[in-house]
């Protein structure tokens, strides 16, 4: 594996850590860079419901001899874990005859603190199955499974006809046929927890136990933490997954991307290890044996941190839009089966002030526009909606009349020409009722 070779010993174990962690062991992490007696990776496994400890070695060098066994056995045998432990070696070279025939006396002796070993041949085997890209020495995350984008009960158009369900004077029979694609967004969630005691001679000023779980945007760039409300949606929604590569998916969207993940799994186990140690810091005063205030900065150590599971998956987000007429609107929302997040909503905004949703909307039938109260009119010859974007206007008895087009307005000229004085005046029932009013108090000043 002639790339892996030009890795550094860190860089290597950064790799196994991603391995190991792929293959589906728990709770992964590396142990202190120095004094680590040979405990490179720490890990745990299940064996018929009970857990094992797994104390890993990584070796980047072409042979490994007894030696290194023997003493990774010893390392296993003291170190410190409540439960069975056993001791894997890893190496990007290969094993020498007294090393092999070594570990499997400790298996055939029945000894509880066996040791694996995996070499250079065994690394290739499992490239594929983990991701192994041996061009960089990086494990790509390889993620199969997506949040639901289209709940089973449902269809892809529900949400579409749910919002025009509040829109006046619109049908959802009437909806013409959607585009709509979906964008399948990578995230991490992440559960982790922070265990420590500060200490001074006066004893523990400060105690932090905390367990702690976040979704964290994993595509390419900067990664970030995301709104809890979508974060709450991916982990409802965790048991509302299908392969991404369904065949449903293909046959409902007009358009299908996936985006591949920034990091690796290791990366952003560092990133969170990062802020944890970060978000739980903090300055405490506390008293000395003397009287006096002091102050700390109580900041976990790394190893107070610890990363339980890092779990991929994707999220959908999806796009739908309509045309009716002039005007086009799309809904835009991530999904997890019957649950959703909207992020942007056309439908439910005036198209002429964009008012969104706290306000009634009528729909314009004439152009195809969707409005708030201030920009709907009736139309005097139809009597029904017309929006002010669209409408032909002119004044009739000093007030304004909206139309749909210059064939309405023509034959309302005609009625309105034939029309008696009381007729007409009634076209402005405002300028009337004041009209009567004023004669009514201008009779009875005159009593």
């Amino acid at each position: 594996m002639p790339i892996l070779d030009e890795l550094s010993g860190h860089e290597f174990e950064d790799v196994m850590e991603d391995v190991f962690r792929n293959l589906g062991y728990q709770n992964v992490r590396q142990s202190k860079k120095t004094g680590d007696e040979g405990r490179d990776i720490l890990m745990e496994e299940f064996i018929d419901g009970r857990k094992r400890g797994v104390v890993v070695e990584c070796k980047h060098q072409q042979k490994i001899g007894r030696p290194v066994v023997q003493k990774l056995h010893s390392a296993v045998a003291t170190y410190d874990y409540d439960g069975p432990k056993r001791g894997i070696i890893v190496t990007t070279g290969r094993f020498t005859d007294q090393a092999i025939e070594y570990a499997d006396k400790l298996r055939r002796n029945g000894n509880e603190h066996t040791v694996e070993l995996m070499d250079g041949t065994d690394l290739r085997e499992i490239a594929d199955e983990v991701g192994l890209d041996l061009y960089n020495g990086r494990i790509e995350i390889l993620c199969e499974r997506t949040l639901r984008p289209i709940d089973p009960s449902s269809s892809l158009d529900a949400p579409v006809e749910e919002a025009f369900q509040s829109i006046q004077n619109f049908d959802t029979r009437n909806l013409p046929e959607l585009d709509s694609s979906v964008t399948f967004k990578p995230v991490v969630s992440i559960q982790a927890s922070v265990n420590a005691v500060f200490e001074t001679t006066v004893g523990v000023i400060n105690r932090v136990h905390e367990n702690d779980h976040f979704v964290v945007r994993a595509e390419r760039g900067r990664s970030s933490l995301l709104d809890s409300s979508i974060a709450n949606l991916i982990s409802n929604g965790q048991r509302h997954t299908v392969k991404i590569e369904n065949p449903r998916i293909q046959q409902s969207f007009d358009d299908v991307s996936v985006e591949r993940f920034g990091k690796t799994e290791t990366e952003y186990k560092d990133w969170a290890v990062r802020r944890l140690q970060s978000r739980y810091t903090e300055t405490v005063e506390y008293t000395g044996d003397n009287n006096v205030t002091y102050t700390k900065e109580c900041e976990p150590n790394l190893s107070d941190i610890s990363v339980e599971s890092i779990s991929p998956v994707y999220l959908p987000r999806i796009e739908s839009e309509v045309t009716l007429q002039n005007y086009s609107y799309s809904l835009e929302y991530y999904a997890a089966g019957p649950s959703r997040e909207t992020i942007e909503n056309d439908i439910n905004e005036c198209v002429h002030c964009g008012r969104n949703s706290w306000t009634e909307h009528t729909y314009c039938d004439n152009c195809g526009s969707i409005n708030c109260r201030r920009h709907v009119k009736t139309e005097r010859v139809e009597g029904e909606p017309v929006c002010t974007g669209c409408a032909i206007t002119e004044r009739f008895a000093f007030r304004k009349k909206y139309f749909y087009d210059e064939e309405n307005l023509e034959e309302f000229s005609a009625e309105y020409d034939e029309m008696g004085l009381h007729q007409k005046a009634l076209e402005n029932k405002p300028l009337l009722a004041t009209a009567i009013l004023l004669v009514v108090v201008g009779a009875f000043l005159l009593i």
